[in-house]
């Protein structure tokens, strides 16, 4: 664990002062995961930089027209994306090293797919906050130097949790706290001065935005992320264990889904819609695996109906598996997702399939209808198992004819070896999977199983029997299904809550600065009356009361009493400090609420190299002035496409923002603070 102290809450403004908790895994801790997560750094610093030479290039290319200086740089510039390709193919590698995070223990499962974690590079509140409290808040901000340490060591705790679920709960109150920074230092209309840089977790590629919500979504695509990891760890040879693993790998599901309905519109690509379709029905494909090992763990009994039951349960793992590899090679899904993943849906569908014919194949072989057994009800599940029957048969004949149940038993058995065969020739194409050893000892098992039960009952003739055999109607009895994310279980406190009460001390809310009011009795009354709850709000004010005549206004909040912060206090303990007040009076600070100016809407510089345009997080520029049919229409490139075909339409990888005035007011300094209506805005939509 982590030798960094974070606290629940800030250190002042009358809060438990013993609610510490030690959260975050060692960084420099030598497992298997965190190097492989030091390795994935790495690789993204690689690409960044790589990124950086090729843009720089790009520009010389565009700017110079020597022919020797353009041949050198055109030279420079193959090499970069030679690199770029080299770099691309080394983090897949990395997606698909499934081993690192399975079980310690020896086990005879088929590995499972995790998902790694999105990384970032480290971010300074200190100053922007610091700056935004005392421009936006009149407040002393040397006094909340504290509770911006807080944020920024529960920052870096979040980048690397621990694989359990106190790791998932410091990545929830991360994000639930960053609902709190969001209100409090990120005014919609106005740039937040904090800079968040992610990577995507499949390509490298960097994103960088002033906007929070980057922040929220790739902590969430995190949350997901981890759930993986912790499913993929379960001891798969207890029931416990592989109930806990199908409960990790729903949750996983429901996070994406919430990422994906939530932030709809998030620039980077394995956070878009599509790719997090893609991981949902991959997740549910894996809690759904676990589902069918849980009830095969106590054995596979030789009996009619449990090999009925195991079959079409066997026939749904190999059925979403399909839909899975399906998914996974639509464009442009497969030039982004690791190759490696495909080729494992695709050997677990074969595999999967195999098992279900290898299960009917023993029910026609192994078991003669008996007078004990009930012929009815094996006759209608015969009638389910299939959705046709081969010409010539009825359920009936099945139940009866002992000759035809052996030809179509053996019928099922070929084609079990067939996908068994087919399973073993797609994870040998991918070099990645032929190098797992317990998955290829687990294919070839099986199909030597299927190849002895047939030689067992091999016969001469068998070459004049044409029948094929039908495909298995899947069914099963627990359908894998998304388990919403439960954000409210974590509760956190506002690390900046001596600020005040959000309602009125928040980034959108406009006040003014706090006024000094003397306020002193007159024939023991003061004036006005209070109401409301923290902070409380002078109400029927007397124009002529002393209060009024220092400056105190209808409406206006009082903050502090004789230098008492009192921003949370009521009414009536508000009421009790104006008791007694001595002849030359009390002093009050208050300040009065503004109405809200019009803002533009919230914009973000963002810069996301190679990114495709589809994908940008709001923060195209809007200009309500143009018209639509001025907006150009561009091809979509590929999401990383290293090559020069493309190099007139997208000049650079690292797409900048462009500057677009609004007024001629462009030497004016561009603070965080100040207002846009007369700064530069920005848009990446050039």
């Amino acid at each position: 664990m982590t030798d960094t102290i974070l606290r629940t809450g800030p250190r002042d403004g009358g809060l438990p002062d013993n609610d510490y908790f030690r959260k975050g895994c060692n960084p420099f801790a030598q497992t298997g995961r965190s190097k492989l997560q030091n390795q994935r750094a790495g690789v993204n610093q690689q690409i960044l930089k790589a990124m950086r030479m090729r843009e720089g290039a790009e520009k010389l290319l565009r700017a110079t027209t020597n022919s020797k200086i353009r041949e050198q740089v055109l030279l420079e510039l193959s090499f970069v994306n030679s690199n770029l390709q080299v770099l691309k193919e080394e983090l897949e590698g990395l997606n698909i090293s499934v081993e690192v995070y399975q079980n310690t223990e020896k086990a005879f499962n088929i590995p499972l797919i995790p998902l790694g974690l999105k990384e970032t590079k480290e971010v300074d509140f200190m100053t922007p906050f610091k700056d935004f409290i005392l421009e936006h808040y009149s407040e002393d901000s040397s006094e909340y130097e504290n509770e911006i340490a807080d944020l920024i060591d529960l920052r870096q705790a979040s980048r690397t949790p621990s694989r359990d679920e106190a790791g998932t709960d410091l990545l929830i109150s991360y994000f639930n706290q960053l609902g709190f920074v969001e209100n409090r230092f990120f005014p919609s209309g106005r740039l937040g001065g904090v800079f968040f840089i992610w990577y995507d977790s499949f390509t490298g590629v960097p994103v960088c935005q002033q906007n929070i919500s980057l922040e929220k979504a790739s902590i969430l695509f995190n949350i997901g992320a981890l759930h993986t990891q912790i499913g993929t760890r379960c001891d798969r040879q207890t029931s416990a264990g592989l109930e806990e693993a199908v409960n990790s790998f729903q949750k996983a599901a429901g996070v994406l889904n919430y990422l994906k309905e939530t932030f709809t519109h998030t620039p980077s690509y394995d956070m878009s819609p599509a790719m997090l379709s893609v991981l949902v029905k991959m997740l549910l494909a894996e809690a759904q695996e676990c589902f069918f090992e849980k009830i095969s763990l106590p054995g596979i009994q030789n009996e009619f109906f449990t090999l009925v039951r195991m079959a079409q349960e066997a026939a749904k793992v190999s059925d979403v598996y399909v839909l899975v590899y399906n998914a996974m090679n639509q464009v442009p899904i497969k030039d982004n997702i690791p190759y490696s993943w495909s080729f494992m849906a695709q050997v677990k569908a074969e595999h999967y399939k195999a098992l279900a014919h290898y299960f009917i194949a023993t029910v026609l072989i192994d078991h003669i209808l008996k007078p004990s057994d009930d012929e009815d009800k094996q006759e209608k599940a015969w009638a389910q198992l299939y959705d046709h029957i081969p010409e010539g048969l009825t359920p009936l004949t099945l139940l009866k004819d002992k000759l035809q149940r052996m030809q179509l038993g053996k019928a099922h058995l070929r084609k079990a070896a067939v996908s068994h065969e087919e399973a073993i020739r797609v994870s040998g194409l991918c070099k990645k999977l032929k190098h797992i050893d317990i998955l290829q000892e687990i294919l070839s098992a099986a199909h030597q199983r299927s190849l002895q039960k047939y030689s067992t009952h091999e016969k001469e003739d068998d070459f004049l029997n044409l029948w094929e055999a039908p495909d298995i109607v899947s069914k099963t009895e627990y359908k894998a299904e998304m388990i919403a994310p439960q954000l409210s279980k974590v509760k956190v406190s506002d690390f900046f809550q001596r600020l005040g009460p959000l309602s009125l001390f928040s980034a959108k809310q406009r006040r003014s600065s706090p006024r000094s009011i003397r306020v002193t009795t007159e024939e023991g009354e003061l004036g006005f009356a209070l109401k409301g709850g923290s902070p409380v709000q002078v109400h029927s004010l007397e124009v002529l009361c002393p209060a009024a005549l220092h400056g105190l206004k209808e409406g206006d909040y009082i903050v502090a009493v004789e230098g008492t912060d009192c921003k949370w206090l009521g009414v009536s303990e508000i009421m009790k400090m104006f008791t007694d007040i001595p002849e030359r009076g009390i002093e009050i600070q208050v300040i009065s609420a503004q109405d809200q100016t019009s803002c533009l809407h919230n914009k973000s510089a963002t810069y996301s190299v190679g990114m495709q345009k589809t994908y940008s997080m709001t923060c195209l520029a809007i200009d309500e002035d143009k018209n639509d049919k001025t907006k150009k229409v561009s091809k979509k490139l590929s999401f990383l496409s290293w090559g020069f075909k493309n190099r007139q339409k997208a000049a650079s990888t690292l797409c900048l923002p462009s500057a677009i005035t609004r007024k001629t007011h462009t030497e004016k300094k561009l603070s965080p603070f100040s207002d846009l209506s007369d700064q530069v805005v920005y848009d990446i939509s050039v």
